[in-house]
């Protein structure tokens, strides 16, 4: 049984809609009159996606928080956003532009998409639940791969790996390109699998030149209902929704050290916490060690993607 998420912060011209395992999602309020404080007011076509410091592990929202994770989330996102050409969602993503001033740093205004019912998943190398597949019948989302491969290899080219997305706290089912089309139409479904690939190898060549392996990536999009153009939403090349591994450190046969939550899994998994995965019990608190372990990865996949220091 997944963990209840936390209450969602209280905004001034902002009403709360939604909250996943780590964003919380808001519409400017009805009552909300139009301001340099908040000139959203009254629109329909956008909507706040705050990030918070929230961390999810094993379908699990942990009550400890990464400090900072948040804006490092957005942060790294915004800086995405601008290295890829691909229609996104940003509107504004500073309290000059309208961000409320209570999540500087860690919001955008975003416009509201029609989101696709998918998962889009490029994969570059074979690992996690790809691995687990390939081993069992040689392939990853029924996609035939040759033989011989091992945890880490390198995947060339990358594949196109859909999921079918799945309620909080429940795992997404992973697809055929195929069920894929059934699901969104033809046409949708090889615009949606050209862009995810286009956004992969652009960011694979990106990383890799920072010495990161992006080992895969999922992103998600929308249709723009203003124009119909399909957009890329939600984070884009986070560690949360991307696999990145030190290059220098990569070694096939073995799974790879990656910048993400890493630490909390292999802590939540050992002896020490000494809590069941498979029980209905909470995850207990994480030791300060872990929290600031797992906060360092996060802040050096920032650093050392963009090239900035982060404050």
């Amino acid at each position: 049984m997944a963990s209840a998420i936390p209450a969602a912060p209280v905004l001034p011209g902002w009403t709360h809609i939604y909250s996943g395992k780590v964003r919380d999602l808001y519409e400017p309020a009805a009552t909300a009159v139009a301001s340099a404080a908040t000139p959203f007011a009254g629109r329909s076509d956008v909507v706040l996606v705050v990030a918070s410091d929230r961390i999810s592990a094993f379908d699990h929202i942990l009550a400890t928080e990464i400090p900072d994770k948040g804006r490092i989330l957005t942060g790294l996102s915004l800086w995405w956003f601008a290295q890829l050409d691909v229609p996104n969602h940003v509107i504004a993503a500073t309290v000059e532009t309208g961000v409320p001033e209570e999540v500087a740093g860690r919001a955008m205004v975003c416009k509201r998409l029609e989101m696709f019912p998918i998962e889009c998943i490029s994969r570059g190398y074979l690992t996690g639940t790809g691995l687990i597949e390939y081993r069992q019948s040689q392939t990853v989302c029924t996609l035939p791969l040759p033989a011989g491969l091992v945890d880490g290899s390198r995947l060339v080219p990358a594949i196109f790996t859909p999921s079918a997305k799945a309620e909080v706290g429940e795992h997404d089912e992973n697809i055929s390109f195929e069920t894929m089309v059934e699901t969104v139409g033809a046409d949708d479904a090889e615009a949606l699998r050209s862009l995810t690939l286009e956004i992969y190898t652009r960011a694979e060549e990106i990383a890799r030149e920072r010495g990161i392996i992006l080992a895969d990536t999922k992103v998600e999009f929308g249709t723009d209902p203003a124009d119909g153009v399909i957009t890329l939403g939600d984070e884009v090349l986070t560690p949360d929704s991307s696999r990145f591994w030190d290059a220098a450190l990569w070694a096939p046969g073995q799974a790879q050290p990656s910048f993400d939550k890493q630490y909390v899994r292999d802590w939540l998994s050992s002896e020490e916490s000494g809590w069941d995965k498979a029980s209905d019990t909470p995850p207990p608190t994480l030791p300060a060690d872990v929290v600031e372990r797992t906060r360092a990865r996060y802040v050096e996949a920032y650093e050392r993607l963009t090239g900035a220091t982060f404050i």
